[in-house]
């Protein structure tokens, strides 16, 4: 079961990554689309797009794509969150970070630095540090409490997601990005505490607040990322998606689900868990500019501090 669950995530990673990509795609197709059509450009001081604008981006044909991988994702994430520790699962499914940035230089035409390079390497090393000192073994059980409490949470996260993603004009794209890897990582708590998988009881499962924390958090997650997407960075939007999902779950799963490192390899795991954060939240900061919709923006400069080039 515990290789199944590393195939699983390491299946999930690689399908939110392209997801991320596609849906992106599918976001520029529509405001060029718009500008061609003689639509207003958002203002500096209102960068929330349209609501329009939104349905129009859920109906492209690269984001339709891109939300049929969100479901093989799920998939492959729900399988790793019920057999490994959930800081082992959300940190594999988390380089899906990794697929975004290097997906994103042909499919976007996004520029990677060395610092970029730099910043993903050390993610995807303590990844490596993270499987390694992992323990197999599990815990599945929780409290009826634990399991109400979790769909409070996802309601409170998903109402606060959708006003601050139409709300908090410039930093939108940050905070809908980190809301929706809240989201996402409620998921995987709920899919890890589900009642009624084992032995398969439909009543019991439908009845869980578990699964309705799912419904609330994949609904409301899918949403205020694809809104962060309109008006963010890519790679900055999945970094700190990336955090909000990893760091969530993986504090929750040793605090109350009995997740633990192998004895002995407790440092590495510590290690592996801030590497692998600081990792997204350099990238996020290095790719925290607007969408170049348009092909308008000067080129990025390379060094170690962000920065654009001056047009000529």
């Amino acid at each position: 079961m515990y290789a199944i669950g590393i195939i699983a995530a390491m299946m999930a990673a690689l399908a939110y990554g392209m997801s991320t990509v596609f849906r992106a795609l599918g976001a520029r197709r529509v405001a060029v689309a718009e500008r061609e059509g003689g639509a207003p450009a958002p203002s500096e001081t209102d960068s929330a797009p349209s609501m329009s604008s939104t349905m129009s981006t859920l109906t492209d044909p690269a984001f339709i794509l891109g939300t049929v991988m969100v479901v093989v994702g799920f998939a492959g994430g729900a399988l790793a969150a019920r057999f490994l520790p959930l800081f082992l699962a959300q940190s594999i499914v988390s380089a899906n970070l990794v697929v975004t940035a290097l997906a994103g230089t042909f499919l976007l035409n996004i520029t990677l630095h060395t610092r970029d390079w730099v910043a993903i390497w050390m993610v995807v090393l303590s990844l490596c540090m993270l499987g390694i000192s992992s323990s197999p073994h599990t815990d599945d059980h929780a409290t009826d409490t634990f399991h109400w409490v979790l769909l409070g949470v996802a309601i409170g996260i998903g109402a606060l997601g959708l006003f601050g993603v139409y709300r908090f004009g410039k930093y939108a794209a940050f905070f809908g990005g980190f809301a929706g890897g809240l989201q996402f990582g409620v998921i995987a708590i709920a899919v890890r505490v589900l009642d009624g998988v084992a032995p398969f009881e439909p009543v019991t499962l439908l009845t869980d607040p578990a699964a309705w924390a799912i419904a609330v958090a994949g609904a409301s997650g899918f949403f205020v990322q694809t809104v962060a997407l309109q008006v963010g960075a890519v790679n900055g939007v999945t970094a700190v998606l990336v955090v909000g999902e990893t760091a969530g779950p993986s504090i929750i799963g040793v605090l109350f689900l009995g997740d633990h490192a192998q004895p002995g390899l407790g440092w590495m795991a510590v290690a592996g868990f801030i590497g692998a954060v600081i990792g997204a939240i350099l990238v996020a900061y290095y790719g925290s500019g607007d969408p170049d919709h348009f092909g308008e923006a000067p080129e990025e400069l390379g060094g170690w501090r962000r920065g654009r080039a001056d047009p000529e």
